[in-house]
């Protein structure tokens, strides 16, 4: 499945694979259990530099883009769903700040990334806009050299752990630009402040929760490119980013839930007749069935990811489709686990009922599965998405 990979790819997947392993597996059920930020996984990965994923080559990042990050959240999303979205809302942030960034950026924020020294994330999503996190209503003021930002953000992934804020904002004046403004709000600025985290139902480790910001003032050199500009931010790099990140976590994801039926029917056997679960016909099919699906999404997710790498005109199409598609395999797969698993999977709290948990995520998080799949539609119609 990997043999299409490069050898640095194949190397930082190899890193990520030995981190989840040591560290971030054995901490799921606690981080799930206790809706704690995955501290350890997180500051091991960053001390191993793959936080560096995406920050540009020219600051001593990786410089690595949506096939890579696909790779390495579907193997942090196989060892712990909220470890694979919290790394994989840092690399979506790094990447929106390295594609207009200045040498100020450079120098505040990237290059701090790529020594793993800093963790950055999105502030996009508002309680009056739903799920669509491409229309803020937050206004940005300007005086001098300085914004003035008012507003609430809802479910910042990584909220008050990570040391900046990617944060949406309407221009400051009308703009023939547009009216989607980005700026790199730094943790500890005066105004910022965070409610308690928000208690979900699954992916309880992602520290999300709301931030506001009070009156809070910013460098104008904080801004990302030009006020109003950035609404292309969100289908040509929010979006596949954002998007393939989180297909990588539910294929992960999926991948574990497989992983546990086939281990459970591989070691259980009838008391009665002695008979493996794994020689029972009926759920070599099932099982098969399975199989066939988390293969598809992972193929469906690389092809996406290759395709925007590449800048071909069919990428955004593929990347909608692969995040819609990587839900519902999640769901299906970890519902479908647990049935194969019977009553030793169907207890509170046991791995199959936290991956599925999780895994019902992917049909809330914004953009929905719904959204996505109509998008898909219109751009395979050649109709706009708006």
């Amino acid at each position: 499945m990997h043999y299409f990979l490069s050898a640095e790819v194949q190397a930082l997947r190899d890193e990520a694979q030995a981190i989840a392993a040591e560290v971030i597996l054995p901490a799921a059920e606690q981080v799930d259990a206790q809706a704690a930020w995955p501290e350890a996984g997180m500051r091991t990965l960053a001390s191993a530099r793959l936080t560096a994923l995406t920050a540009p080559q020219r600051v001593g990042g990786h410089g690595m883009g949506l096939l890579a990050l696909a790779t390495i959240t579907e193997v942090l999303g196989r060892a712990c769903a909220s470890t694979g979205m919290c790394f994989g809302m840092h690399a979506v942030a790094t990447a929106v700040i390295a594609a207009k960034a200045t040498p100020h950026h450079d120098e505040r924020y990237l290059r701090p990334i790529a020594q793993g020294q800093h963790l950055t994330t999105l502030a996009l999503s508002e309680g009056g806009t739903g799920a669509h996190f491409f229309l803020p209503q937050t206004p940005l003021q300007r005086e001098g050299d300085t914004y003035v930002v008012h507003g609430t953000k809802q479910f910042v992934t990584n909220g008050s752990q990570a040391d900046s804020y990617v944060v949406s904002t309407l221009a400051s004046t009308p703009s023939d630009l547009g009216d989607f403004s980005c700026l790199v709000v730094d943790r500890d600025t005066p105004g910022v402040g965070w409610s308690a985290p928000w208690a979900g139902f699954g992916m309880r480790g992602n520290s999300s929760r709301a931030m506001s910001l009070d009156g809070v003032r910013v460098p104008a050199a904080n801004l990302l490119g030009h006020e109003g500009d950035q609404v292309w931010f969100v289908f040509e790099v929010v979006a596949p980013f954002f998007l393939t990140a989180m297909a990588g976590v539910y294929v992960g994801l999926a991948q574990s839930a497989l992983d546990a039926a086939i281990d459970h029917l591989k070691t259980r056997r009838y008391a009665h007749s002695g008979e493996s679960l794994a020689d029972v016909e009926l759920l070599q099919h099932r099982v098969g069935q399975l199989w066939m699906a988390v293969e598809r999404s992972r193929l469906l997710l690389y092809h996406a990811a290759r395709l925007g790498d590449l800048g071909s005109p069919d990428a955004l199409t593929a990347i909608l489709a692969a995040k819609a598609d990587a839900a519902h395999t999640a769901v299906d797969t970890a519902n479908n686990a647990m049935t194969l698993c019977g009553g030793s999977a169907y207890r509170e709290n046991g791995v199959l009922a936290r991956l599925l948990r999780d895994a019902r995520a992917s049909h809330v998080m914004a953009p929905t599965t719904d959204m996505l799949t109509t998008w898909t539609g219109r751009s395979a119609l050649g109709r706009s998405l708006f």
